[in-house]
């Protein structure tokens, strides 16, 4: 049973978080380092370019990568701390085994691989092979997102595969298939320069992505206007021409307003809509009632600022649509995307120079993780599993018969249903931390109990780890050699620059070892990440994400190359659709209706507002590596209920006082922040903590039914002040996870 073999306290005393800084003067050989390796921040989707500082097998420091094309040396906090993840105090150093009543003790790689493989093998005897089941994580380079689903399918035989890109970018996937055949933003982002308009929907881009910020600010110093939709004023819609502070959960009823406005009053573009689209009509009708008077009612925006909107947006010569989770984050996420897309098809301004659409990744390798094979219903390419054509290639390139090739799977929050329902015994996770991303926290910490046996590979013991049998110590990114590929659609190279410490191992090596174990050594004899990486090329060959024209070499000549990219002498493509064909069968950019829904939850008596999640500037995803960094933790030391002055003094909440905020599932116990940059009827709380400081104690399993994507910006709930102020942030332990 994978329950906890001692105290909380107890394990997080031994493998902390505990913050780390570096010291004062610096650490030694910073100003002095053996070399500068060009690489890539560990953290979101832009993928930054950095120079890390090693001295004697350590990152003891950083420099800007100036010539990077992006970022051009610009770093975000989180940024300028990565390199203090190595040499961490809390960092694996080796296997680790859960004894009851001692907790977590070393034990030898031979020890860990046998129980592991074995405990494999008693499950899938017992119960089926799909009763064991693999959950990945998308800050792994491309070559181990290959590696995993291949693993998956071919050494452990089982259909349950997912990823953590199932709480990020796949709604968007979904809407972008749906409409251009192909799953990738269309742009590069230096086509934000020279925009006129520029809308970012759902999408915290100063906090979450600020290297991306450069380019909108580039554009707004060319005068291009900015419009921002977001429940909250963000401090990118401080600034912003128009803020739609749209209500939770009613984004489709705003992009079908919109809509409607640019068809009554002909800002359309009719040559791009008759000659490269279809659907268009049957679209239209699905919004014919969604007048600026209804649109009013149903977000809570203003009909002026709707209309404002849309005819700045169809008005303009050049434009760029972005959006992130806000958009995504819902059980109709793949909806909002559509009806994002719909705006952007309608006035024809895609594929061309300065006119784009882009899907903000979230995660480190939010691109390339969710285009190799990793995800429950996908194989390398971005090919679907349930595909007879697909499947044949794919398995024709692995070695196997395609009858032994698993079908489509269950979704990460549907392998947690499942392990409730008893069929799923046995998980293995890497680089994933569920107990504290997952919706619902305390449904998913009952899964895990119930677990037979649960093996864990990640480089700190994390929330979910506790909860592990055996837990595999494995590398930082810059422990390893691969690609990644950033939100732009552009394949960069991961550098190796220092080997793991201790008795730790790549998360390749140990892969490949309980593949050889698992007994397909043949099918897994790679001698290194460039060897995995060029079957990844085969394997990606003639699918819609092709990277078979993509080597190290022409990355590292290029400072990186944009997929599709089919040969070796082809140049990739910053820019898609500029030939106006798209990869649908019909070869046409496809309209796809968004009637507005209901979210799944709706505020009542009993839980009478909306609550909303998010990040904030300092942290990331589930917190696993920055509430381990001092200044990090420092910057924004706990999570805060962001409530609007009305709200509060209706309630009779002051500032910092304690409040119980309570939904269908749990409560939890929050600081209030007391700000005017929210909807009065709306509530924030980012989401990187856990234990009893976890937004996801309160979020629903809702999911939508295409993406599977869990509905975490929607939440009904109901806040009671405990007449409590909460001592000041800086005393905080919430960084600890208790």
């Amino acid at each position: 049973m994978a329950k906890l073999p001692v105290s909380e306290e107890h394990i997080i005393t031994q493998f902390g978080p505990h913050k780390n800084y570096s010291p004062k003067e610096g650490y030694e050989g910073r100003d002095e380092p053996d070399q500068l390796v060009k690489t890539h921040c560990c953290f979101c989707g832009m993928q930054c370019g950095i120079q890390l500082s090693v001295k004697e097998n350590k990152v003891v420091g950083f420099e800007p990568w100036m010539e990077f094309p992006f970022n051009e040396g610009r770093l975000c906090p989180k940024g300028v701390q990565r390199y203090l993840q190595n040499n961490h105090p809390d960092r694996l150093l080796g296997p680790l085994k859960r004894v009851e009543g001692q907790g977590f003790v070393p034990t030898s790689w031979d020890d860990a691989m046998s129980k592991t493989v074995k405990e494999i093998q008693r499950i899938q005897k017992t119960y089926g092979n799909d009763a064991f089941a693999m959950l990945s994580g998308v800050s792994l380079t491309n070559e181990k997102s290959y590696l995993v689903g291949k693993f998956a399918r071919v050494a452990l035989k089982t259909k349950n595969l997912d990823y953590n890109g199932r709480l990020c970018m796949v709604s968007a996937g979904a809407g972008n298939k749906k409409a251009f055949g192909l799953d990738r933003g269309s742009n590069n982002y230096s086509d934000l320069e020279y925009a006129e308009v520029i809308i970012v929907a759902g999408a915290n881009v100063s906090e979450t992505f600020p290297t991306l910020t450069h380019w909108i600010w580039k554009a707004r110093d060319r005068g291009a206007k900015l419009i921002v939709i977001d429940p909250r004023i963000i401090p990118l819609a401080r600034t912003a021409d128009l803020h739609l502070d749209v209500r939770p959960g009613t984004d489709s009823a705003l992009y079908g307003a919109m809509l409607k406005y640019l068809a009554d009053h002909d800002m359309l573009d009719h040559d791009f809509i008759d000659n490269h689209t279809s659907g268009f009509q049957e679209t239209l009708d699905a919004v014919k009632d969604n007048t600026l008077e209804w649109a009013e009612e149903i977000t809570g925006i203003k009909k002026e600022k709707i209309q404002q909107a849309a005819e700045l947006w169809g008005r303009a010569s050049t434009s760029f649509l972005l959006h992130a989770r806000g958009v995504e984050h819902h059980s109709k996420g793949v909806d909002n995307v559509l009806g994002c897309i719909n705006l952007v098809l309608a006035t024809g301004r895609i594929g061309k120079p300065y006119c784009g659409y882009a899907t903000i990744t979230g995660q480190g390798n939010g691109q390339g993780g969710r285009e190799h094979g990793h995800k429950c219903d996908q194989l390398p390419g971005n090919r679907d599993i349930e595909n007879p054509e697909h499947r044949k290639y794919i398995s024709d390139v692995w070695g196997i018969d395609e009858k032994d090739l698993p079908g489509k799977g269950l979704s990460a929050y549907e392998i947690i249903e499942a392990i409730h329902r008893g069929e799923i015994k046995g998980l293995l996770s890497i680089c994933f931390n569920p107990l504290v991303s997952l919706p619902n926290s305390n449904y998913v910490r009952e899964a895990l109990e119930k677990l037979e046996y649960y093996v864990c590979i990640d480089f700190f013991l994390n929330e979910t780890a506790r909860h592990a049998d055996i837990v595999m110590a494995g590398s930082l990114q810059e422990e390893e050699e691969g690609t990644t590929t950033s939100a732009e659609g552009r394949v960069i190279r991961i550098r190796q620059a220092v080997t793991p410490p201790g008795d730790a191992r790549t998360d390749t090596s140990i892969i490949l070892e309980l593949a050889k174990r698992l007994g397909v050594r043949t099918k897994f004899a790679f001698e290194s990440s460039e060897e995995i990486f060029n079957e990844l090329r085969v394997a990606s060959k003639g699918g819609t994400a092709d990277y078979n024209g993509i080597t190290y070499k022409k990355i590292e000549d290029n400072m990186g190359v944009f997929w599709p990219c089919p040969t070796e002498d082809h140049p990739g493509t910053p820019r898609l659709w500029e030939d106006r064909k798209f990869k649908t069968p019909d070869g046409r950019a496809h309209f796809n209706p968004a009637p507005y829904k209901l979210p799944g939850e709706v505020t009542c008596v009993d839980f009478p507002v909306i609550l909303t999640t998010g990040r904030v500037v300092s942290q990331y995803l589930s917190g696993t590596q920055t509430r381990r960094i001092g200044k990090l933790v420092d910057q924004y030391p706990e999570p805060l209920v962001e409530i609007h002055p009305n709200l509060a003094k209706q309630l009779g909440i002051k500032q910092r006082e304690l409040i119980r905020v309570s939904t269908r599932r749990g409560e939890g116990i929050f600081p209030a922040n007391i700000v005017e940059t929210i909807r009065e009827d709306t509530v924030f709380i980012p989401y990187h903590w856990s234990g009893k400081k976890s937004a996801n104690q309160l979020t629903p399993g809702t999911l939508d039914p295409i993406s599977k994507i869990p509905e975490f910006k929607v939440c009904a709930c109901h806040l009671e002040p405990l007449g409590e102020i909460a001592p000041p942030s800086k005393e905080s332990t919430a960084y600890a996870s208790v």
